[in-house]
């Protein structure tokens, strides 16, 4: 009978330092304009808004901190509100970034991009199966043949005008935003997120989405 009290005991004694543990939410009005994120000089969305708030996150499969930040950022990105679209932008740097870039718009034509991107990271960082660079058509079409692609339509797709076009717009929106490096996030393609951390970033986004919805300039 005395094990509950002591339970409780313990349990009170315990919350403050959860609470001290979780990372804390930031408000918009909080956040200070170069220590937190640079606004666009040139700004403007990845793609039309559509009445949405966007996320834009600059990616680099090669990347490891990209690698890394997958995890946190997928828990994060299931979190969103509804009025928030998610949209990873390859990120065309050229070279081995421009062969990565095109697979991801390759998986996204044919439909399996989004199951599939987790994988081509630990493919990549983990089980090393799939080379860094020169990765040739035909293993990249053999690696999303699991996910029910024909290798011929991948290659296929990989090789199309509609795939180099939007490896081309993404290479543009990088520039154009200035994207420093990856990961990078973007918001409204307005603000570009800094922050020294990968829960850092995932903060000050949050915080920079409640002033998207907000309309506020700054």
């Amino acid at each position: 009978m005395r094990l509950i009290p002591r339970l409780l005991l313990s349990l009170l004694a315990l919350a403050p330092l959860a609470l001290s543990a979780a990372p804390a939410a930031t408000a918009a009005t909080d956040l200070q304009e170069g220590r937190d994120y640079e606004l666009i000089a040139q700004p403007g969305p990845f793609q039309p808004l559509a009445g949405k708030i966007e996320v834009a996150e600059v990616f680099g499969y090669t990347c490891s901190h990209c690698a890394h930040f997958e995890p946190q950022l997928v828990a994060w990105v299931a979190k969103l509100p509804k009025d928030v679209r998610f949209t990873p932008v390859p990120a065309a740097f050229g070279g081995p970034w421009d062969t990565w870039a095109a697979a991801y718009y390759a998986a996204d034509q044919l439909g399996v991009a989004k199951r599939s991107h987790s994988a081509v990271f630990k493919a990549l960082h983990e089980d090393r199966s799939l080379p860094m660079q020169n990765v040739s058509p035909e293993e990249l079409a053999t690696f999303y043949t699991q996910y029910g692609v024909n290798e011929a339509a991948y290659v296929a797709a990989l090789k199309s005008d509609a795939v180099q076009a939007k490896v081309k717009a993404a290479r543009e929106f990088a520039l154009r935003t200035k994207t420093p490096g990856t990961p990078t996030l973007i918001i409204n393609g307005q603000y570009l997120v800094k922050g020294t951390s990968a829960a850092d970033q995932l903060r000050i986004a949050s915080a920079l989405i409640a002033r998207a919805r907000n309309g506020k300039a700054r």
